[in-house]
């Protein structure tokens, strides 16, 4: 694992939670605002550790609630069951394909939010629902469904362009001697 990936990744969700909540041009375009940090947890769960999928869902979760009405705390738990239900399956996804991404996308934009309002419920906190909550919710699921693949492309080419590439092995060593002599 890498910590400049780490970093990236965590700058990335900072940035974005900020820009939901600043820029409300989406918001006024169609009416919803979309959430990026469940499309960037299906990256983090697929690509990187589970201590940077906790990281996320901690700092990230944080984030959002401190920027929204939720209560502080209330985005971690699902976005961290998110997380760890793809981490612990990410070896039977076929990760590289776009498609696997936006399925996994639009899951997590739609488990995310629907979970985080099931707390809230529980909680005994009043959140205003409605016929246009479904709206929203499917423009978050479409959105997050779409921008998915656009992060795997973005985050590889950070990793290339910041990162060392791979070593590569060769079969024969430099300081090996060969022989030609056909006497012995």
């Amino acid at each position: 694992m890498n910590l400049t990936q780490t970093t990236i990744l965590l700058v990335f969700a900072f940035l974005a939670v900020f820009a939901e909540s600043a820029l409300s041009g989406f918001r006024t375009f169609l009416g919803a605002q979309p959430d990026l940090l469940p499309a960037l947890m299906v990256y983090a769960a697929l690509c990187l550790d589970i201590w940077t999928v906790t990281a996320l869902a901690v700092l990230g979760g944080v984030g959002f609630d401190t920027l929204s009405a939720n209560q502080l705390g209330a985005s971690i738990l699902p976005l961290l069951l998110v997380g760890i239900l793809i981490f612990a399956r990410r070896d039977l996804i076929l990760r590289s394909l776009p498609f696997a991404q936006c399925v996994l996308g639009g899951a997590a934009c739609a488990i995310v939010p629907a979970l985080t309002l099931v707390l809230l419920l529980n909680e005994g906190s009043q959140p205003l629902l409605g016929w246009g909550s479904l709206w929203q919710w499917l423009v978050m699921i479409v959105v997050g469904a779409a921008v998915t693949p656009g992060l795997f492309m973005f985050f590889e080419w950070c990793n290339q362009a910041l990162g060392y590439p791979p070593a590569k092995e060769f079969s024969f060593r430099p300081d090996r001697e060969i022989l030609r002599d056909r006497n012995k």
